[in-house]
């Protein structure tokens, strides 16, 4: 059985992945959910200078601390450009990535430079400072039963926009030649023209599948993603 570290996107926290966690634990596997600073049960520390080098060294640590010496680490949205910084410093720790409806960044990208733009920004929330994002709808998600909605509006917080412009550096090559899954979230596609989507379907160094169903996969689709989770495990 292996170690799964499971690492949540933007606006969430480490509770997003409870039907995931449940399925793989009862698998066997040792499964952890950290949450990324600012997010989730630690909103509460949340600064403008939260960024993606904090979300790094957040999962960096939890490697650490819990001596976890070989793991899948599995990225959801904004946390494909989390996972292969972890990757590059920590080295043969992390034995395999997951990209799950992920961003699939370049070492010298930032998130603003491979998310695609359709039309102008939107407006920022004038209940927010500027340096917060508010969350995306459920829809936007691809949660549309009403009960998983009303778990998504209780816990969705804003995003730190640093992350949106600050770039992931690697300074070696094993984040990019490790076993790379990409689970590409069709129904409906939350990116369909997505430079991510592209990268992965294009190079063979990664492992392409497509799942039927919305972008937060691990709440609408749970058994099938544990289930390619555990493939590469």
């Amino acid at each position: 059985m292996a170690d799964i570290v499971l690492v949540h996107g933007a606006w969430h926290g480490g509770w997003c992945w409870r039907r995931v966690a449940a399925l793989l634990r009862e698998a066997g596997h040792e499964v952890y959910t950290p949450t990324l600073t600012g997010l989730g049960e630690r909103v509460h520390l949340m600064t403008p200078e939260v960024g993606l080098d904090t979300h790094i060294e957040d999962v960096c640590r939890l490697f650490r601390f819990e001596e976890i010496d070989r793991a899948v680490l599995v990225g959801h949205s904004y946390a494909g450009m989390v996972i292969p910084g972890v990757a590059d410093r920590l080295g043969p720790a992390v034995k395999a990535l997951v990209y799950l409806d992920a961003l699939n960044p370049k070492t010298g990208e930032s998130l603003s430079d491979i998310v695609p733009r359709r039309g102008p920004p939107p407006a920022p929330d004038p209940s927010l400072p500027d340096w917060l994002l508010a969350p995306a709808s459920a829809e936007r998600l691809g949660v549309f039963d009403a009960a998983d909605r009303a778990w998504l509006a209780r816990r969705l917080v804003p995003h730190p926009r640093k992350t949106l412009t600050d770039k992931l550096v690697l300074t070696g090559a094993h984040a990019t030649t490790i076993p790379r899954l990409y689970i590409n979230c069709t129904a409906p596609a939350m990116n369909p023209d997505s430079i991510s989507i592209a990268r992965a379907k294009s190079d063979p160094g990664w492992r392409y599948v497509e799942l039927a169903t919305g972008h937060n996969a691990m709440m609408t689709a749970p058994k099938e993603t544990a289930d390619l989770i555990q493939s590469m495990a």
